[in-house]
């Protein structure tokens, strides 16, 4: 597991990608119940799902950021993170990842993609987490032994969630740079699964003013894309890597 985590660590954007477009090809989206109706309310489920996962990562970024690209796509790490929602879960970025693919695949529709997909995705996560806990506990021992006692590995741990949050300020410029291009991804992604489904079941004909409105949501998408990167480009939305906490009774 620890060696399949180090090289899924090194090549996940390209091993992940493939494999869930080639699933999604694979398997062609799904009609779930067998009703446009009951269709939509899966969609609106998946799009839930996904929402839910993206908001996690904002939080995570936003609040205390951790550097998991490594040096050279390798695992590292300067400091133990357990500022933030990682004083409620040890790996709340991956928590979000996951909840952001399972809410695509509930979108596609597929059963089997949800099935060998999640597995796939779960398996992966858990490989590349196998990987950083060795690399973790050999370079900061007893200090991550302690950690792990006290935060779940996955499982995000609400109490003390508000008291967490109001101790620091959300970093909305580091958030924009750090995420607008994952979240630019999986939402031009999710437009076209509803796209490619919509035409596989109802014909481009019936379904064309439907398709129609989906594809102008690139539109926002893009620009918004655009403008922060052109931004973050001119270094306009600042350098920092880490929210500043507050003193207590300071205004945020």
């Amino acid at each position: 597991m620890i060696r399949l985590g180090n090289f899924l660590f090194k090549y996940r954007d390209i091993v992940f990608t493939l494999v869930f477009v080639t699933l999604a090809l694979a398997t062609g989206p799904v009609l779930w119940g067998g009703t446009i109706a009951r269709d939509r309310a899966a969609d609106a489920l998946g799009l839930l799902t996904s929402l839910t996962g993206q908001a996690l990562r904002f939080a995570v970024i936003g609040f205390a950021y951790i550097r998991r690209g490594g040096v050279n796509k390798t695992i590292q790490a300067d400091v133990l993170v357990q500022d933030g929602l990682f004083a409620h879960c040890r790996n709340p970025l991956y928590v979000g990842n996951v909840l952001v693919v399972i809410g695509l695949m509930v979108i596609h529709g597929s059963p089997w993609f949800l099935l060998l997909g999640a597995s796939f995705y779960l398996v992966s996560y858990s490989a590349i987490v196998a990987a950083e806990e060795q690399w973790l506990r050999g370079h900061f021992g007893a200090e991550y032994e302690d950690y792990c006692r006290r935060v779940p590995r996955f499982w995000v741990d609400f109490r003390g969630l508000r008291q967490t949050a109001e101790g620091l300020v959300f970093n909305w410029s580091l958030v924009a740079r750090k995420e607008y291009g994952t979240t630019f991804y999986w939402i031009a992604c999710a437009i076209a699964l509803l796209i490619w489904e919509r035409v596989r079941y109802q014909g481009y004909a019936a379904s064309a003013h439907t398709v129609q409105l989906l594809a102008l949501g690139y539109v926002p998408l893009v620009i918004a894309y655009t403008v922060i990167r052109v931004l973050k480009k001119r270094r306009l939305l600042g350098r920092g890597h880490a929210p500043q906490r507050r003193a207590s009774g300071a205004a945020p």
